[in-house]
């Protein structure tokens, strides 16, 4: 057993707020490399703005105001900069990045990662190359994110009535797709819907203070009612799973500032095809032509969204693929590979 301490300083979160109520990317990631930590057996400590000490999952989550221990086996500073100054005796270190890495060229980033030296971890390769070979780092590896346990027991099923979905950031093109959805798609096929399941409530204080942004756009996804857009607002993972095991297709354009997409990867998992289109990492999460489509332009994205909520046949071949291709990857397997970064 090993002593791992891992750290963030965002948006306040604990292992329990994840399971109650939805989290961003970032937030969910690192309580679940937290929690397969602990189910591997180690001692994992997890220091960051939670509210009040909590012991869950093997977990033990601390308020980082009340100070971090200076050693530990593995020590996981997840994207601050001032993270980078603590647990200076650990045996090994890991920074790990969420967002495209050019942000780690400022100054402030730069020096600290010439003195700590930490291998940075990135969820793919699109996401690795965001950081120039010149930039400093004691090493650099490629972890993918995992998918949660409840993403990966999806069963096989006929083809369901035409709901599109979208789960992301509405800040992320989804004034894009509604647009998208109410000149193409919804004409060609007529009884389609569109849940939206999108707000600031998964962001935090983060995501409020983005409000007066989202607002213009969630308001426009309300106006289209009519046109079979449904405004249902975030919901916890487990009611996510529910609701992608009656989904017919993620529709989802993508967005530079994405690294990963655990929107697009979740949905795979549970045998929903998606379409996206050719920006970041979106490639990496849709096998094009076989789990989904990976589109240029928006006349691209509405064909291949008619297709998937349409034709029955393409759909099964699609959504069998999913189930059996898109869903070896899970949390255990991303901790374990942590672990080997880490040397234990």
């Amino acid at each position: 057993m090993a002593r791992v301490i891992m750290t963030d300083d965002g948006i306040a979160f604990d292992g329990r707020m994840a399971e109650e109520r939805p989290l961003g990317g970032a937030e969910t990631a690192f309580v679940a490399l937290a929690n397969a930590l602990a189910a591997r057996g180690h001692d994992v400590l997890a220091c960051n703005r939670c509210d009040d000490p909590l012991d869950h999952r093997g977990v033990r989550w601390r308020p980082i105001g009340q100070g971090v221990p200076d050693s530990a086996d593995l020590y996981i500073a997840n994207r601050g900069d001032k993270l980078l100054r603590l647990v200076p005796k650990a045996g090994r270190t890991i920074f790990w990045i969420h967002n495209p890495a050019g942000y780690l060229l400022k100054w402030r980033y730069q020096w600290k990662l010439a003195w700590r030296r930490p291998t940075v971890v990135f969820s793919g390769a699109s996401h690795a190359s965001t950081y120039p070979g010149w930039g400093f780092a004691g090493g650099r590896a490629i972890v993918p994110l995992g998918v949660t346990d409840i993403f990966r027991h999806g069963e096989e099923r006929p083809p369901p009535a035409p709901r599109a979905i979208f789960t992301s950031n509405p800040l992320r093109s989804l004034d894009w797709l509604l647009e998208v959805w109410a000149e193409r798609i919804r004409p060609a096929v007529p009884v389609a819907e569109l849940h939206v399941f999108a707000g600031d409530a998964t962001y935090g204080s983060t995501g409020r203070a983005k409000a007066s942004r989202m607002g213009p756009v969630l308001e426009r996804a309300a106006r289209l009612a009519g046109q079979g857009v449904v405004l249902r607002g975030p919901v916890p993972k487990d009611q996510l799973v529910r609701e992608l095991a009656e989904a017919r297709v993620l529709l989802y354009r993508g967005d530079a500032g994405e690294t990963f997409c655990l929107a697009a990867a979740e949905a795979q998992a549970m045998g929903v095809p998606g379409v996206v289109e050719d920006i970041a990492c979106m490639g990496e999460r849709i096998q094009d032509g076989r789990t989904g489509f990976v589109v240029r332009g928006s006349e691209a994205f509405a064909d291949a969204g008619v297709r998937l909520l349409a034709d029955d046949t393409l759909w099964r071949d699609f959504h069998r693929r999913c189930l059996a291709e898109q869903r070896s990857w899970g949390w255990d397997e991303a901790a374990a590979a942590f672990e080997r970064i880490g040397g234990l």
